[in-house]
């Protein structure tokens, strides 16, 4: 089982249900305050930006320390490891169903939760409490571009957010690789037991696709879904990418040998945060990937 992306499903499978679409649109100002919407439809209201936030997810930690307000970051989670700056935030525990009291002990002003029917419990308290609390979608590569330019003014980073996230659209617009000979038809495993693979709604196959190759579950629009083994079987990926350092112990057992790919040890191996959310590093996974892939072509 890959652990990156095990750790990716922790956070992702309990929330396929609800799940809601990415319509954040940057804050407005309303008589000198702050409001923005969130992915959940709820109206937000700062009457000054931020300075003390808890981030529990790690795109949205890893995308405040990216604006230059790294500073401004009082709690994380288990989970928030990039940068290396982030390690020094109190580790408050899990983004779901988080540690209420931890979360209230460091005072935030403002409170940034994935949403999840798990969450829906701490935010109505922490809404209670009267802490601002935003719940963010962070699924998709365009979502990095669309968060940067929505907490900027809320972290007094207006300036920092807009460019980030053209930036960002300006390096993925310009991104020309050469193409491979054939694109590679790749599995992404998610779990191995049951078998849960990655789709379209998710980042990784954004990153798959720019870096030329083909999701051969491209067709399941959620982020991650369950398949069966016989369905990989048919499907027959040229490829099996794993974050996992090591070879996954699920290569080893006997009915994955179905899988011609599995037999003739077809791993693609990239262990690395930059795989496990959307963010700023993007551009760098995508053309780590592309190597990759083509490395495995030769």
């Amino acid at each position: 089982m890959p652990r990156g992306w095990a750790v990716l499903l922790r956070r992702v499978l309990p929330l396929l249900a609800t799940l809601l679409g990415a319509c954040v649109t940057p804050p407005v100002s309303r008589g000198g305050r702050l409001a923005a919407v969130d992915d959940h439809g709820d109206t937000v209201v700062l009457a000054r930006p931020a300075s003390r936030v808890v981030s529990l997810s790690p795109a949205t930690t890893e995308l405040l320390f990216a604006l230059g307000a790294g500073d401004r970051v009082v709690g994380r989670t288990h989970w928030c490891d990039y940068p290396a700056a982030a390690l020094a935030v109190p580790d408050l525990g899990d983004g779901l169903t988080p540690n209420l009291e931890a979360v209230l002990g460091v005072h935030p002003d403002l409170v940034l939760l994935y949403p999840s029917a798990r969450n829906l419990q701490a935010v109505a308290r922490l809404h209670a409490a009267g802490i601002p609390t935003l719940q963010l979608a962070t699924d998709r590569l365009a979502d990095v571009s669309r968060l940067a330019r929505l907490l900027g003014p809320l972290v007094d980073r207006a300036a920092a957010g807009d460019s980030l996230g053209n930036q960002l659209e300006r390096q993925l617009a310009a991104l020309d690789l050469p193409p491979l000979p054939a694109p590679p038809r790749v599995f992404l495993l998610a779990w191995a037991d049951p078998p849960v693979t990655i789709g379209a709604g998710s980042f990784l196959n954004d990153i798959v696709t720019r870096a030329g190759g083909v999701n051969i579950f491209a067709d399941l629009p959620a982020p991650s879904g369950p398949v069966s083994i016989e369905l990989v079987t048919q499907r027959d990926p040229d490829l099996i990418l794993t974050t996992a350092a090591d070879l996954p112990g699920f290569m080893q057992r006997p009915e994955w040998q179905a899988v011609r790919a599995v037999r003739l040890r077809r791993l693609v191996s990239l262990p690395g945060s930059a795989f496990e959310r959307p963010s700023p590093r993007a551009v760098a996974a995508i053309q780590q990937l592309a190597a990759a892939l083509r490395q495995a072509g030769s």
